[in-house]
Formats: C-alpha cells, structure tokens, sequence
C-alpha cells in the first residue's frame, strides 16, 4: 500500500512516520453479544462524540463470548462506518472492563513515540478529516467503510514525546470545560424534552396519517462530488441533522455550476428528513436556518413541505419526539444497522397527531422559551470550540510553541 501523509502544514518541520509505526495496535473490533446486565460494557459509535467519550451509550455484553478486543486507557477510538459517523474520534479513559464492536477501530500509540492526544487531534483535525475521507473510507454513501490497509499506510508528523504532551495538557484543559459545558446542556435537555413530550401528549386530536398535512411527497436532495475551495455554493453534511434538530455543524463546498443543484437549494424554513443512517440516527429532522451562502441539501436527506394546516415547526417537534421516533425506526430497513433507510412513503405514513393552528402556535411558544436557555448553552459551547479548533490548528502546525 503506498505511503500518504495527512496533509499538516508544518512551520516546525517535525519528522514524519507511518501510523502502524508509532501504534502497538491498529485494528478494528468484533461484532458483540449483547446482554441486559453485565459488567462488561460494549463501545460502539454512539459512545464517540464530538466532545469525548460517552459511557453512558455503552450496552451490556456477554462474559461468555471469546475474541473480543478491549480497551485500554489511552486508545483512539476511530469510528469506522456509516455516514455521519464515520472519521469521528476521541481518547479512551475510562475505568472498567469495555470492549469495542466491529464498527469502532481501536489504534493503541506506542507511547515512548506518539502521545494518544496528539494522535487523535491530528485525525480530528480538518487536514484529518479530509484525508481520510479521500483516501480511507471505501464504499458508497449508502455503506461507507474505513479501510484498515489505507490507514496503517498513513504518514504522520511526530514531534518530540515532551512538546506532545504539553500540548495535550493544553487541550485536555480546555476539554475539561467543554465537558462540563456538554453535561449542563444534557441536563437541560432532558429537561425540556420531558416539557416537549408532555405537551404532545396533551394534545387530543385524532391520530392521522401524515401524508394528511403535507402538500406532497417529500423529495430527495443531490449529492454533487465535494470540492476543496470555495465555490460559493455549500451542501448540508448528514451530521447537519441531530436529536436536537438542525444544527450547520457539517458544511461541504461543492461546484457552482451544476444545475441539479437548483431542485435541492434551501430556503430557510425547509424542513428536513434524513433517509439513510444508523438505525437510531435515521429520520432525524431540523429546520434548516440561513447558513450563510446559497444550500442545497444531500441525496441522503428528504425535503418535507407541510399543508396550510400544518406549521413545519410543530411538525418537527413531532418527528423528534419519542413516539413517532420509534416508528420511524421501526419502519427503518436495512441490512446492516449501520446503515438503514427510510422513504416517502415511509414518511407519509407516519401516524401524528396535529391539533388546530392555535393550539400549535401555543405549544411552540411554550417550547421556544424553555429552549432559550439551552441554546445559549450552546452558543457558549460552540464559541469555545471554534478557539479550541484555532489553537488546536496552531499547535498542530507548530505555528504556536509550548512552553
């Protein structure tokens, strides 16, 4: 397999080496046997997040089952299939007994060579990203894989052990308060979907097929190939679609010109629908707000109009919610969990309960001023990740030194 280097554009020069050289291990789990209550806990994607890992999304497995690959305090985990997940990282550290699954890579550093930190911020990074997008993942977007053989090829930039570790030091600073900034918003979130579930089950209209109050079918997007530079034009990343609704965390440049971009270019107020992910991430839905520069949305998302009778808002609170969630999953087909999908006809024929325009209106205000104060949580969180990726991005390329 031929060498290629995630492209860090060095100022400090350091020297560069392979990953499987600098890693004990690099490999990827097996698929588990699941178990209500064992102390034995299974990681699977959802435990990798953006701000650590999440030991809370771990599941039971089996004290029976034999070749199974555990977790040391200091692995990587990578991510390792479906869209919106795949390429996601974070440092193991927990205290316990864990074992990966087959859709998570472990890479164990060699630590007399590579701080774990430092191995993960460069996978993190946005050169990280995008080379492992190009050269790692195999597959189509309906089944994308990361290829073992690619990433153990990968080339590195390996500064001294010291300067590593005093640059984890910096970030795991800053990480600390990204945690605690993350666990405040949970709890504030948990408090508002308990309001959020309350008020839709108070409210009595006659349970109706969805395709009732919606002006037509909903539409799949387009997935142009993604461009490097600035086009003027963006597309929405699946991850775009969370449990909290539209977040533009996932932003693609792609060409300007093409004009099956015009069908799929978003007006803000779109909702919309994923079609395709992990059984407990299909169907998600947001309403789409300005990004900036003229979107459209990917193959991978459907476009939902509601009737007069229906504000897409209220709908969205419907589709996020507990009940018609759990239709959607399952309604959800596939064969592979990682990667199930969902259609038109699957939407349309959701069973919701819509109440009168009034009585929406209602709810919605209720809704908005119980989610004022999460969103200022995560405004918050989100300004301090952005100076977390420009020191990251400083000291990933030397750019910055650290005494």
């Amino acid at each position: 397999m031929p060498e290629r280097r995630i492209g860090v554009p060095q100022i400090a020069h350091w020297p560069e080496m392979r990953l499987d050289s600098v890693c004990e291990l690099i490999s990827r789990g097996t698929a588990p046997a699941y178990v209500d209550d064992s102390p034995i806990r299974v990681i699977g994607q959802r435990c990798v997040r953006e701000w650590g890992f999440d030991a809370s999304a771990t599941r039971g497995h089996d004290p029976r089952a034999l070749n199974v690959l555990r977790a040391k305090t200091g692995d990587v985990l990578l991510n390792s299939t479906g869209a919106g997940t795949i390429g996601r990282s974070c440092v193991f550290g927990e205290v316990g007994d864990f074992v990966v699954d087959s859709h998570v890579t472990i890479l164990r550093p060699a630590l007399a060579k590579i701080n774990p930190r430092w191995m993960e911020m460069l996978l993190r990074s946005p050169w990280g990203q995008r080379y492992l997008e190009a050269h790692c993942f195999t597959g189509s977007t309906n089944q994308v894989e990361l290829s073992r053989s690619e990433l153990v090829s990968t080339v590195v930039p390996v500064p001294p052990v010291a300067e590593q570790r005093r640059i984890a030091e910096v970030l795991d600073a800053v990480d600390h308060q990204d945690a605690m900034l993350e666990a405040c918003l949970k709890k504030k979130e948990v408090i508002v979907g308990g309001l959020i579930s309350s008020l839709l089950d108070s409210v009595s209209s006659v349970e109706s097929e969805l395709s009732s109050f919606l002006s037509g079918p909903p539409k799949n997007g387009y997935s142009p190939v993604e461009v490097d530079n600035w086009t003027g034009v963006k597309a929405l990343g699946l991850s775009c679609l969370t449990p909290r609704g539209f977040r533009p965390v996932q932003l693609k440049n792609v060409p300007s010109g093409d004009s099956r971009n015009r069908a799929a270019m978003l007006a803000n107020g779109d909702l919309l629908i994923s079609r395709a992910n992990t059984r407990e991430l299909v169907g998600l839905a947001g309403i789409y707000r300005d990004v900036g520069a003229p979107c459209i949305y990917p193959d991978l998302m459907m476009r939902v109009t509601t009737s007069a009778q229906c504000l897409p808002e209220f709908l969205e609170l419907q589709l996020l919610e507990g009940r018609v969630r759990r239709q959607i999953q399952a309604m959800a087909q596939g064969t592979s969990e990682s990667m199930v999908k969902i259609n038109s006809r699957t939407v349309m024929e959701l069973r919701v309960r819509i109440p009168e325009l009034a009585e929406q209106r209602r709810i919605l205000g209720i809704v908005a001023a119980a989610r004022s104060e999460v969103e200022s949580l995560y405004q918050e969180r989100q300004r301090l990740r952005l100076l977390k990726q420009g020191l990251a991005d400083d000291l990933l390329t030397g750019r910055t030194k650290v005494a």
